[in-house]
């Protein structure tokens, strides 16, 4: 039944969506990167999809993929209808010149900290992110770590500390806490 969805959503988004591909869990959307937001919110809202469960945000380097790739980076989106019970796999290539994509924070709350980390990990940019920083290498960290050029036996030294406190002051002020 999903795959049936994906094609309905690939022919509606039909200059977004380049390939739908058959997987054996989901399917997976090729998406192009400047109408993610677009078929992000159209796949949480239509009544068809309600993929209203963000599960999961995550990056893929193809640097020494031994398949050829579109472009070395990929974002890939996994949404989850609760209503319905299916799923849905969004890919969207990156270039490396310009490595930044839509922000799905505005759609999703979870979607916070899953792009915090990929910016951290990987380097890429969520355009519009309310507070997009590093969360888990240090503020002085220099590069990222999972990127398939990333030297693993870089060592790096902490000057300073980076609390992150910012966003819980602002959560204890708004609650009256503080």
């Amino acid at each position: 039944m999903s795959i049936e969805l994906a094609q309905r959503l690939q022919q509606r988004f039909a200059d977004a969506i380049t390939e739908v591909q058959d997987a054996r869990d989901m399917p997976v959307l090729i998406c192009k990167k400047d109408q993610i937001s677009a078929i992000l919110t159209h796949l949480r809202d239509d009544p068809d999809y309600q993929c209203n469960l963000l599960t999961d945000i995550t990056a893929v380097d193809y640097l020494k993929y031994p398949v050829k790739q579109p472009q070395r980076f990929a974002v890939v989106y996994h949404l989850y209808s609760l209503e319905h019970g299916h799923r849905f796999r969004l890919k969207a290539y990156l270039s490396v010149a310009d490595l930044s994509i839509d922000s799905a924070v505005p759609l999703w709350k979870t979607a916070n900290w899953l792009e915090r980390e990929i910016w951290d990990m990987y380097g890429i940019r969520f355009n519009n992110h309310p507070n997009l920083k590093r969360i888990l290498n240090h503020i002085e960290f220099e590069g990222h770590p999972l990127r398939k050029d990333y030297p693993v036996d870089k060592r790096q030294i902490l000057t300073i500390n980076d609390s992150l406190m910012d966003e819980m002051d602002k959560r204890l002020k708004e609650k009256g806490l503080k």
